[in-house]
């Protein structure tokens, strides 16, 4: 039989189902189980729908958390959010709001409507892909599963997208124009450099099988499939020396794109409103942000607190946070200014906890632990809704209910007056059975529009990962886990910087998709981790402890919920969803070559970019030139292995090439140096 699955379409057959469904009714938004014909019956106009996603925000650099006494009056003065506290203040804070423990999973999730362990778990290069199995043989999200666009656009919603996507790129039905959205400008992988968007090392600690030789920025629309090349990005200034102008900036296209979908959308077509999703690259790795950011941070924490920063990252970091805070209130400023804010829902969420590790610099004080951990500093994130959707009464107002990310999707398909069923993955797995490959797992959002505008808890229980369950008020962790620790109220700082050797370092430095030990040893690399061992499980009431310190699980009282905790997580993954992701293909490469340069889809991809401009005869040879490089990597990686090709062309501990990124203590004389 025939190995195509069945396929979504491209965008023009998703025209077919466009067609508005009624109205729904905002009324029914204060129930928390009503259906979705009653509400449609009233007739109301559905919300405008803003989605903000932060990438890596340490719980700690969110000023919300620095209000009261627990933070110095530096840590305050630092962390300067006075746009996103203004929205918190005007709408719903989400206290226990959970993302997976690192980037592609959480985005998967959030555009599949399945928690990470039922989509995808793993943060794969893009370059993967796995010919025997084309459902779900690449990075992200499988093919066959039914994004949350798509479903926003079957309920009459004009859908865009700027930023990182991250959730797959081997296909075009992987993109986001293949998922749904109208127009996209952003990139496809966990990171890239902010101002010349190809990936050096710093950015996403990883090298792949084309040696991060290409350009990772890519716009799509009704007409256009390809690198950008507007007018700025192609610019001297902005090819040869970016760094001296603010316009060069990645986030300065995000931020101009959000604002013109704003400014020419059709306001008064209520069946048509507006879905945004605004997807920052900040505040993820390299540490990178116009100087006029640096100046304006170390003049508000001076003035704030009559201190000067002592670590270079800790500054970089600051700066971030505070062009993130200024970008959201520039767009809230731009939906005020054309009257849509009013019937608007925005929701801000990050992808997951900070990263402590050095370059990542984040801060989640109080709570244990960051990025690539099941500790609560590395899955519980700052989160919040906010617009004029929120009724008046609940504005200022904390929800302490458990909320995944990915029950955006069936909260979002609700207020749509969707279906949230994924009827194109029931239809897929019914060929994925025929072929004996994994089949694709329904949909497990958990629509929690009436919990939280009722105060109750929609999700008692909550597979974090693998090694990680949430059963309120308890949580098991189990196994190793990475960055073990606590952070301080100021971090990181001169003497945790004074004692890097120790750690911690970057654990998921990566060779050809091939994670490479921190040290010479497994027991250097979990010290330079701060690895704690949990083996069948510690155990935490994470209501009246949540900054893990008091692990119950020797306390012989809390026998029954270990072992029934432990039972449930072993049954829930027999669940988990892993299927043959592939290899590093050489495809990807020569598509890229192909196509100007721009890394991109590269399976299924005939007649679908758009033309490239003619070639010089000196970029002819180059093309050519690395070609032949690339086609001699990627004959090694297939004769030696993976693992034995990276370990060749990289002979050291990845300890010695993470070195180059540290963070540096500031004296007092000193400024950065970018």
């Amino acid at each position: 039989p025939s190995r195509r699955p069945l396929s979504l379409g491209r965008t023009a057959a998703l025209d077919s189902t466009m067609a508005p469904l009624p109205l729904f009714a905002s009324a029914f938004l204060l129930l928390p189980a009503a259906g979705v014909t009653a509400a449609a019956a009233a007739g109301a106009a559905k919300p405008h729908v803003v989605f903000v996603l932060a990438d890596d925000y340490g719980w700690a650099n969110f000023g919300i958390h620095r209000r009261g006494e627990g933070s110095s009056q530096q840590a305050k003065g630092e962390v300067q959010t006075p746009n996103l506290e203004a929205l918190v203040d005007e709408g719903v804070l989400l206290d226990r709001h959970y993302a997976y423990k690192i980037c592609s999973p959480s985005r998967s999730s959030l555009q599949s409507g399945r928690l990470a362990v039922h989509v995808n778990a793993v943060n794969t290069g893009v370059t993967v892909a796995n010919a025997s199995d084309p459902v779900s043989g690449a990075s992200g999200i499988p093919r066959n599963m039914t994004g949350l666009a798509q479903k926003l656009r079957q309920g009459g919603y004009r859908t865009h997208m700027v930023g990182k996507w991250d959730a797959g790129m081997a296909t075009p039905e992987h993109t986001p124009f293949g998922r749904g959205y109208e127009t996209w400008i952003g990139y496809f992988q966990h990171a890239n450099d902010y101002w010349r968007k190809g990936m050096p090392i710093q950015s996403t600690g990883e090298v792949d099988n084309c040696l991060n030789k290409f350009t990772d920025f890519f716009t799509q629309n009704a007409t256009y499939n390809g690198g950008v090349r507007d007018a700025p990005s192609m610019s001297l200034q902005c090819l040869r020396s970016p760094e001296s102008s603010e316009e060069c900036y990645e986030e300065e296209a995000f931020k101009a794109r959000a604002l013109e979908v704003v400014r020419e959308h059709d306001a008064t077509d209520q069946a048509a409103p507006l879905f945004l999703f605004y997807s920052f690259h900040l505040l993820h790795t390299p540490l990178q942000v116009p100087e006029k950011y640096l100046q304006r941070i170390d003049d508000l924490a001076f003035k704030s607190s009559g201190s000067k920063f002592d670590s270079n990252d800790r500054r970089l970091y600051a700066a971030m946070t505070l062009y993130m805070d200024e970008a959201v209130g520039e767009l809230v400023a731009a939906l005020k200014a054309k009257g849509m804010w009013n019937n608007t829902l925005l929701i801000f969420s990050s992808d997951n906890g900070g990263p402590i590790y050095s370059p990542g610099s984040a801060n989640n004080h109080p709570l244990k632990g960051g990025k690539y951990t099941d500790w609560e500093g590395g899955v519980r994130v700052n989160a919040f809704l906010s617009g004029g959707f929120v009724p008046p009464q609940k504005r200022g107002s904390v929800f302490s209910g458990v909320v995944s990310i990915a029950d955006w999707y069936g909260t979002l398909c609700e207020i749509a007056g969707v279906d949230i069923a994924d009827t194109a993955a029931e239809r897929a797995n019914a060929w994925l059975a025929q072929q004996g490959l994994p089949l694709l797992p329904p949909v497990d959002s958990v629509a929690q529009w009436g919990f939280i505008m009722n105060g109750t808890n929609g999700r008692p229980s909550l597979q974090l990962s693998e090694q990680g369950l949430l059963q309120w008020p308890y949580k098991l962790v189990t196994g190793k886990q990475v960055y073990s620790q606590w952070t301080g109220d100021v971090y990181p700082n001169c003497t945790t910087i004074d004692h890097i050797k120790d750690g911690p370092l970057f654990y998921d430095f990566k060779v050809f998709d091939v994670r490479l030990n921190v040290g010479e040893t497994e027991e250097e690399s979990e010290r330079l981790l701060w690895v704690q061992d949990c083996g069948s499980g510690c155990l935490f009431n994470v209501e009246d402890d949540p900054a893990e310190h008091l692990d119950l699980a020797q306390d012989p009282s809390y026998a029954s919920t270990l072992a029934s905790m432990n039972v449930m997580l072993q049954d829930l993954n027999r669940g988990v969803f892993a299927p043959g992701r592939g290899s590093p293909s050489l495809a990807a490469c020569s598509t890229s070559i192909q196509n100007g340069g721009f890394y991109g889809p590269f399976v299924d991809v005939e007649g679908w970019y758009s033309p490239v401009p003619a070639k010089t005869r000196m970029e002819r040879a180059n093309d050519l030139k690395l070609k032949v490089e690339l086609d001699l990597v990627n004959a090694e990686i297939i004769q030696r292995g993976l693992q034995a090709a990276g370990k060749r062309l990289f002979p050291y501990a990845a300890k010695d090439i993470i070195a180059k990124t540290l963070d540096k203590c500031l004296k007092e004389e000193e400024t950065l140096v970018i």
